[in-house]
């Protein structure tokens, strides 16, 4: 049996024919840039997120950019976050010459650790730098919010924007909260990947600000507004009118496809338990408060690169978020940090695999991986 990690031909083949007919439209009335799908998607996308604001951008890493061009983010700046996420969290506030200050993450979801905020505030507020901490951007993972609510506190308290890094998160809610809607901005990706994807690139800003919504709009076409007379120096940044019609089409049927992906996980967590892997396997951690929405299913394992190469093997697609954590890469050399500093961090990075989740995955399927990691560690198969 083949089990691909995504599977993206199996969602198209249920709605081919409506986004055909979107594609059409578009092509017939020959508007591609800021048209009426992309004014549309804004808007359902702020409601489905219950946020007043949403802009159109064009990916999730311009998302986290121009959110933070807009919080006033630039040189001398610091900025914290995980230093366990996918290279855009930070690169974004590399781009800014500001510097990303990075605390450690949970063990268990992954996300960072709120009670080491206040340690990392202490040990750059009131000394002699040149920095300034402007704001936050603490990273829903793998489709479950972070701990908001001692972050917020801790943030008001400083004064910090929070810029909630939500790529794989859309859906995804904090004890009632949607994910995007809590912070002072919600960032968002379309990617192909992700739990609403494009056919291309394409992301979101959403905020309960009005003056901070005008102000990314503004960014996202070269800092103009009217045309041509420019008080901001922004960057060229818009969803294309295309992926807005395709996303809307999806955006219908996103509900479904959520609650088939945390059914898909429930699948998966009752078939580790059954075969008895839960010591060998440890099973990803939703809090009872949170609805996660897996975009990614992520197991702990020992043997991670051999257990990926014996899937690889029989026909089961993996991948590895991420190896290497943003502290040790080569480009953020020159932020001092060490092996050693983010320790928990740099463990996820060698024991976590993600394993085969998407709406259309079947429960043979499912069977059928759990069966061979069982046979990896030399448990009774299902």
């Amino acid at each position: 049996m083949q089990v691909s990690l995504l599977n993206l031909k199996l969602q198209y083949q249920g709605i081919r024919e409506e986004v055909r007919k979107e594609i059409e439209k578009v092509c017939d009335n020959q508007s591609f840039i800021l048209g009426e799908n992309v004014k549309a998607l804004e808007q359902e996308i702020a409601g489905y997120c219950n946020a007043k604001f949403a802009i159109g951008v064009g990916s999730g890493t311009d998302a986290i950019l121009l959110a933070l061009m807009a919080a006033g983010v630039g040189a001398r700046d610091m900025v914290i976050t995980t230093p366990y996420t996918f290279f855009a969290t930070a690169s974004s506030i590399a781009r800014l010459n500001a510097n990303p200050i990075f605390i450690d993450i949970e063990p268990d979801t992954y996300n960072i650790d709120p009670n080491k905020l206040e340690a990392c505030l202490k040990q750059f507020t009131g000394r002699s730098s040149r920095f300034t901490v402007k704001a936050i951007i603490p990273v829903h993972l793998f489709g479950q919010c972070a701990e908001m609510e001692p972050i917020l506190k801790i943030s008001k308290k400083h004064k910090l924007t929070v810029i909630e890094d939500a790529a794989q998160a859309i859906g995804a809610e904090y004890k009632g909260e949607r994910a995007g809607s809590i912070g002072d901005f919600g960032c968002f990706s379309f990617y192909p990947s992700k739990n609403l994807g494009g056919f291309g690139d394409g992301g979101m800003v959403v905020t309960n600000n009005e003056r901070m919504a005008e102000k990314v709009k503004i960014l996202r076409v070269h800092g103009s507004k009217p045309k041509y007379y420019h008080k901001f120096v922004g960057i060229n940044s818009r969803l294309d009118e295309l992926q807005a019609a395709v996303l809307r089409v999806k955006l219908r049927h996103l509900a479904t496809w959520t609650n088939n992906r945390i059914e898909r996980a429930k699948k998966y967590d009752k078939l580790f338990q059954d075969v008895g892997l839960t010591d060998a396997v440890s099973l990803p951690t939703a809090r009872p408060y949170n609805r996660h929405v897996f975009n990614q299913y992520i197991i702990r394992v020992k043997k991670r690169d051999s257990l990926r190469e014996y899937l690889a093997k029989e026909g089961i697609g993996t991948e590895v978020y991420y190896p290497v954590p943003l502290h040790l890469q080569e480009c953020f050399k020159y932020l001092g940090y060490k092996k050693g500093d983010f320790p928990v961090s740099e463990k996820a990075a060698k024991e976590t695999l993600a394993l085969p989740i998407y709406p259309e995955l079947t429960p043979e399927e499912q069977e059928y991986v759990v069966d061979k990691i069982a046979g990896f560690y030399g448990k009774a198969n299902l």
